[in-house]
């Protein structure tokens, strides 16, 4: 019996993000879960009015999909995983992660990537990981940083 049956993968684009794929592909296969990736486009350093978050939500799909097209094409081609798909949504980073994308998909499992931060910085503004493991209701991986 497969212990995870939706997976979902949080990419932020930095240098785990590929890691994190191949991670979150792997555990779909053995698992022959539905896989999710997600990203979102942090608004808050540019929120003025009228800028069109739906043109820049396409941007980041296709953006991820480049930047991923050798592993996303082998994980959809994978019969042990029946879905993969890919969700960019823009907003404040942990809350629309949580909000928006992962507590729609009602995973299993959630997939993330270490963040690199100073000691200093990671006071004042946390991690987007540890935020997930404190407030979501599923197994948690951090993929470490190389």
């Amino acid at each position: 019996m497969a212990q995870y049956a939706r997976i979902f993968a949080a990419l932020d684009g930095a240098s785990t993000q590929e890691a994190v794929a191949e991670r979150a592909i792997a555990l779909a296969a053995d698992n022959g879960a539905s896989l999710l990736f997600g990203h979102v486009v942090d608004s808050a350093p540019v929120e003025p009015d009228g800028l069109d978050y739906e043109a820049l939500c396409s941007e980041g799909v296709a953006r991820i999909e480049a930047a991923l097209v050798d592993l996303l094409r082998c994980a959809r081609k994978n019969d042990a995983i029946p879905s993969v798909e890919v969700r960019v949504a823009a907003g404040r980073a942990a809350e629309t992660l949580s909000g928006q994308l992962i507590d729609p998909f009602s995973p299993d499992l959630v997939v993330c990537g270490e963040r690199g931060l100073s000691n200093i910085k990671y006071a004042f503004v946390g991690s987007v990981s540890t935020y997930l493991i404190r407030r979501l209701r599923c197994d948690v991986l951090v993929v470490k940083q190389g």
